[in-house]
């Protein structure tokens, strides 16, 4: 459901094909080539640049199998869990700073410079000496990283349709499946550096991955894009035509308006946004769950530290395929909330088979679970984000709102990272009943915002259209206009 507005573009005709008065039109491209130069300029960017800061955020998974907790003498069965923990501490805290912070500089900088100190302090990480050490640098990187995640999401809302926005979404939020299997692959490969020069695996895992992430962030300083307002690969006819054509659909950007606290306050406070972040937390424990102690679980099906790097890998996989293809029947047919919560029964049922199946000899049944999980939660998380985000409008309230969802959710983390504890192993059955009642959590909050956006649409067909053009209306009141009808 949209704003009452013409009917989408077909991707294969020009604007003047189109014969839509009210949009600028293109006379020296087509709408389908100008979405492909901005897919180009946007998607592999933000997902590499994604891709290296989840791989350096839960590389520690990897690292623990390579005597990370003997060297630094993590000998209590929560110390490393506390490792994993502080992380999440600022991460929680400066997201909605952050994404107001990325508009004032730009996101080719602030996002550049968010890489570059994330990739230093990976790297800085391979040198600790200590328990003391390694929490000063889990803190840091979750400071360094607490924009990426919001930051990404904000800067590609602010350039597609709603019905164009999921299948990039979720393509964007696919690299934290392939950071999975590349990690375990490069973890494997690494693991076999153990001794070089004195170091273990596990610190030239830390300097390696670190510093091709800052290296990456020098070279991305120059070619990250900013909001289409911005930009200098845009000609004045493509930018016209795409503030134009994104304004039909969610109205006036407001790119030039400031934020004040009243306006955090206000947008944070209301109900669809609160529930929002509820939606995202009951994702982030399971995903958490198991980006970090997939690993640990693996080996407790008697593989080694190299298999079960390598066992680490299909699962995130088939996760990625799965997800693009449901992404892609989700755009074709308008619809979220289905797409939504149907995949979380996946990974409920991957879950529940960990909880009950146990032995060595049932070690296949075990994986396959691994399958269930990664592809529901990993599929079912970007759809959720999207289908948030995108019913938001406004860079006023997408910076914020965006921001409170990843901050507030995050904080599930912190649960996550207490949930698999040595002490439960190898069943860890606590580990998976939190993240059951944690899907529960996303599912109950789904259908409860399905149950505010619906109410809100049906308020707003009871007032009447306006008389105005969403396009027409100030860039403050967005997915508040009288004119805006919210996607289900």
């Amino acid at each position: 459901m949209g704003i009452k507005s013409e009917a989408d573009v077909s991707p294969d005709r020009s604007i003047e094909q189109h014969g839509d008065g009210d949009l600028p039109q293109l006379k020296n491209t087509t709408e389908r080539r100008l979405m492909a130069k901005i897919d180009l300029r946007i998607l592999p960017m933000l997902s590499i640049l994604y891709l290296l800061a989840f791989l350096d955020r839960v590389n520690i998974g990897n690292a623990v199998i390579f005597h990370l907790k003997e060297d630094l003498g993590i000998v209590s069965g929560t110390q490393y869990n506390t490792a994993l923990t502080i992380f999440f501490i600022p991460y929680v805290l400066f997201e909605i700073p952050s994404n107001l912070l990325l508009k004032k500089l730009k996101p080719h900088l602030w996002l550049a410079l968010c890489m570059f100190a994330f990739g230093l302090i990976t790297c800085l990480q391979g040198f600790t000496k200590n328990y003391g050490g390694i929490l000063a640098a889990r803190f840091f990187l979750g400071l360094a990283e607490t924009g990426m995640f919001p930051g990404c999401f904000y800067l590609m809302g602010m350039w597609y349709k709603r019905s164009e926005a999921q299948k990039r979404f979720s393509f964007f939020f696919s690299s934290t499946t392939l950071a999975g299997a590349f990690g375990g692959l490069l973890a494997s490969a690494i693991g076999k550096m153990d001794g070089l020069r004195g170091y273990h695996g596990w610190r030239w895992l830390f300097i390696i991955e670190g510093a091709f992430s800052c290296v990456v962030a020098i070279i991305w300083f120059f070619i990250l894009p900013d909001f289409p307002e911005d930009v200098k690969w845009l000609t004045e006819e493509e930018r016209d035509f795409i503030k134009a054509k994104l304004a039909k659909d969610v109205g006036k950007a407001g790119h030039e308006k400031s934020v004040t606290f009243k306006d955090v306050v206000s947008i944070v406070s209301d109900p669809k946004v609160l529930v929002g972040g509820f939606m995202y937390l009951g994702m982030i424990v399971p995903a958490y769950s198991y980006a970090y102690f997939a690993p640990t679980i693996i080996k407790t099906y008697g593989y080694g530290p190299i298999q079960t790097q390598l066992y680490s890998i299909p699962p995130w996989a088939v996760a990625f395929v799965f997800a693009m293809a449901l992404a892609y029947v989700s755009d074709r047919v308008g619809h979220r909330v289905s797409f939504a919560v149907l995949p979380i029964a996946l990974a409920i049922a991957g879950f529940s088979i960990l909880l009950t199946v146990h032995g060595v000899a049932n070690r296949n049944v075990q994986y396959g679970a691994l399958f269930l999980i990664t592809c529901g939660t990993y599929s079912a998380m970007p759809i959720i984000i999207c289908w948030y985000a995108m019913n938001l409008s406004g860079h006023k309230r997408r910076a914020i709102g965006t921001g409170w969802q990843i901050g507030f959710g995050n904080i599930g983390g912190i649960i996550a990272t207490y949930s698999f504890l040595q002490k439960d192993a190898p069943q860890f059955k606590p580990g998976h009943s939190i993240s059951i009642a944690f899907l529960c959590v996303a599912v109950m909050s789904s259908c409860l915002y399905l149950v505010l956006i619906l109410s809100r649409n049906k308020k707003k067909d009871s007032l009447g259209g306006s008389t105005q053009a969403p396009d027409q209306e100030d860039g403050d009141l967005g997915d508040l206009s009288p004119n805006y009808r919210y996607q289900i």
